[in-house]
Protein backbone atom coordinates (compact mmCIF):
# COMPACT_ATOMS: atom_id res chain seq x y z
CA UNK A 1 0.00 0.00 0.00
CA UNK A 2 1.59 3.16 -0.52
CA UNK A 3 -1.31 5.69 0.41
CA UNK A 4 -2.64 6.02 3.70
CA UNK A 5 -6.49 6.77 3.38
CA UNK A 6 -8.81 8.61 6.02
CA UNK A 7 -12.31 8.61 5.93
CA UNK A 8 -13.22 12.25 5.87
CA UNK A 9 -16.96 12.28 4.66
CA UNK A 10 -19.68 10.23 3.52
CA UNK A 11 -18.43 11.17 -0.62
CA UNK A 12 -14.82 12.25 0.35
CA UNK A 13 -11.51 11.19 1.64
CA UNK A 14 -7.93 12.02 1.98
CA UNK A 15 -5.31 10.14 0.96
CA UNK A 16 -1.69 10.35 2.49
CA UNK A 17 1.34 9.17 0.13
CA UNK A 18 3.58 7.12 2.74
CA UNK A 19 6.97 8.30 0.90
CA UNK A 20 6.07 11.76 1.01
CA UNK A 21 3.30 12.87 3.33
CA UNK A 22 1.48 14.31 0.69
CA UNK A 23 -2.36 14.22 1.50
CA UNK A 24 -4.83 14.92 -1.24
CA UNK A 25 -8.51 14.81 -1.78
CA UNK A 26 -9.99 12.13 -3.35
CA UNK A 27 -13.68 10.98 -4.26
CA UNK A 28 -15.58 7.89 -2.63
CA UNK A 29 -18.62 7.63 -4.59
CA UNK A 30 -19.13 9.00 -8.85
CA UNK A 31 -20.09 12.45 -9.24
CA UNK A 32 -21.74 13.48 -12.26
CA UNK A 33 -21.72 17.32 -13.65
CA UNK A 34 -23.30 19.92 -11.48
CA UNK A 35 -23.41 16.94 -8.43
CA UNK A 36 -22.40 19.18 -4.85
CA UNK A 37 -19.94 17.09 -3.62
CA UNK A 38 -19.93 18.88 -0.07
CA UNK A 39 -21.06 22.15 1.44
CA UNK A 40 -18.68 24.21 3.52
CA UNK A 41 -18.46 26.95 6.18
CA UNK A 42 -15.73 29.84 7.33
CA UNK A 43 -13.84 28.59 10.25
CA UNK A 44 -12.33 31.88 10.25
CA UNK A 45 -12.72 35.20 8.72
CA UNK A 46 -9.51 36.81 7.03
CA UNK A 47 -9.34 40.18 5.55
CA UNK A 48 -6.16 39.30 3.62
CA UNK A 49 -4.95 35.83 1.64
CA UNK A 50 -2.78 33.41 3.50
CA UNK A 51 -1.48 30.11 2.27
CA UNK A 52 -5.09 27.51 2.95
CA UNK A 53 -7.37 30.69 2.61
CA UNK A 54 -10.24 30.39 0.10
CA UNK A 55 -11.61 33.84 -1.07
CA UNK A 56 -14.88 34.49 -0.99
CA UNK A 57 -15.77 37.96 -2.25
CA UNK A 58 -13.66 41.45 -2.84
CA UNK A 59 -12.32 41.78 0.50
CA UNK A 60 -12.89 38.39 2.67
CA UNK A 61 -10.86 35.32 2.69
CA UNK A 62 -12.41 31.94 5.05
CA UNK A 63 -10.25 29.22 6.33
CA UNK A 64 -12.30 26.16 4.87
CA UNK A 65 -14.50 24.04 7.57
CA UNK A 66 -14.28 21.13 7.32
CA UNK A 67 -10.72 21.07 7.46
CA UNK A 68 -9.64 18.11 5.63
CA UNK A 69 -10.87 20.70 2.13
CA UNK A 70 -7.41 22.19 3.07
CA UNK A 71 -6.28 19.21 1.02
CA UNK A 72 -7.62 19.81 -1.88
CA UNK A 73 -5.26 20.36 -4.63
CA UNK A 74 -4.56 22.78 -7.56
CA UNK A 75 -5.18 21.30 -10.99
CA UNK A 76 -5.12 23.61 -14.61
CA UNK A 77 -7.65 21.33 -15.91
CA UNK A 78 -9.94 20.57 -12.36
CA UNK A 79 -13.08 18.56 -11.77
CA UNK A 80 -14.77 20.63 -9.18
CA UNK A 81 -15.10 24.12 -8.35
CA UNK A 82 -15.31 25.93 -5.30
CA UNK A 83 -18.77 28.13 -5.10
CA UNK A 84 -18.04 30.85 -2.39
CA UNK A 85 -21.52 32.35 -3.11
CA UNK A 86 -23.52 28.87 -2.33
CA UNK A 87 -20.93 27.54 0.10
CA UNK A 88 -20.26 24.48 -2.28
CA UNK A 89 -18.17 22.50 -3.95
CA UNK A 90 -19.73 21.28 -7.47
CA UNK A 91 -18.67 18.64 -9.68
CA UNK A 92 -17.40 20.02 -13.19
CA UNK A 93 -17.54 16.53 -14.92
CA UNK A 94 -17.90 13.17 -14.75
CA UNK A 95 -15.90 12.25 -11.53
CA UNK A 96 -14.97 8.37 -10.77
CA UNK A 97 -14.78 6.45 -7.22
CA UNK A 98 -11.18 7.21 -6.13
CA UNK A 99 -10.37 10.06 -8.48
CA UNK A 100 -8.67 12.77 -6.99
CA UNK A 101 -10.80 16.31 -6.45
CA UNK A 102 -8.65 19.65 -7.59
CA UNK A 103 -9.85 22.98 -8.02
CA UNK A 104 -8.38 25.63 -10.32
CA UNK A 105 -6.83 27.71 -7.47
CA UNK A 106 -7.05 31.29 -9.48
CA UNK A 107 -11.21 30.70 -9.88
CA UNK A 108 -11.48 32.50 -6.59
CA UNK A 109 -7.66 34.20 -5.92
CA UNK A 110 -7.55 37.66 -7.33
CA UNK A 111 -3.94 37.99 -5.72
CA UNK A 112 -2.65 34.99 -3.70
CA UNK A 113 -0.54 34.83 -1.01
CA UNK A 114 1.78 33.08 -2.71
CA UNK A 115 2.88 31.89 -6.12
CA UNK A 116 4.32 28.36 -7.15
CA UNK A 117 5.19 26.28 -9.94
CA UNK A 118 2.68 24.27 -10.85
CA UNK A 119 3.37 20.29 -11.79
CA UNK A 120 -0.46 19.47 -12.58
CA UNK A 121 1.04 17.65 -15.63
CA UNK A 122 -2.14 19.02 -17.99
CA UNK A 123 -1.39 19.28 -21.90
CA UNK A 124 -2.72 22.62 -20.37
CA UNK A 125 -0.63 23.60 -17.42
CA UNK A 126 0.29 27.64 -17.00
CA UNK A 127 3.62 26.67 -15.17
CA UNK A 128 2.89 29.43 -11.95
CA UNK A 129 0.12 29.61 -10.41
CA UNK A 130 -0.81 33.13 -9.06
CA UNK A 131 -3.80 34.84 -8.45
CA UNK A 132 -5.99 36.00 -11.59
CA UNK A 133 -4.74 40.02 -11.47
CA UNK A 134 -1.26 38.12 -12.78
CA UNK A 135 -3.15 35.76 -15.17
CA UNK A 136 -3.45 36.60 -19.18
CA UNK A 137 -6.92 37.38 -18.98
CA UNK A 138 -7.20 35.53 -22.68
CA UNK A 139 -6.75 32.25 -21.32
CA UNK A 140 -9.40 32.95 -18.60
CA UNK A 141 -12.10 31.65 -20.23
CA UNK A 142 -12.07 28.14 -20.26
CA UNK A 143 -12.22 28.40 -16.41
CA UNK A 144 -15.22 28.58 -14.29
CA UNK A 145 -14.39 31.95 -12.43
CA UNK A 146 -15.95 32.67 -8.94
CA UNK A 147 -18.78 36.21 -9.12
CA UNK A 148 -16.39 38.50 -7.75
CA UNK A 149 -13.53 37.26 -9.58
CA UNK A 150 -15.78 37.66 -12.57
CA UNK A 151 -16.27 41.70 -11.29
CA UNK A 152 -12.91 42.34 -10.65
CA UNK A 153 -11.79 41.48 -13.93
CA UNK A 154 -14.94 43.63 -15.37
CA UNK A 155 -13.69 46.85 -13.08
Amino acid sequence: MTHKIHKTSDCTEVWECLQTQHKSLHASIVFRPGDIIIRFSAKEILTQPNYLSLQIDRDRHIVLEPDFLQFTNHSCEPNIYFDPKAMEIIALNPIQKQEELTFFYPSTEWIMNRGFACLCGSSQCLKKIQGVAQINPNILYKYRLSEHIKELLAS
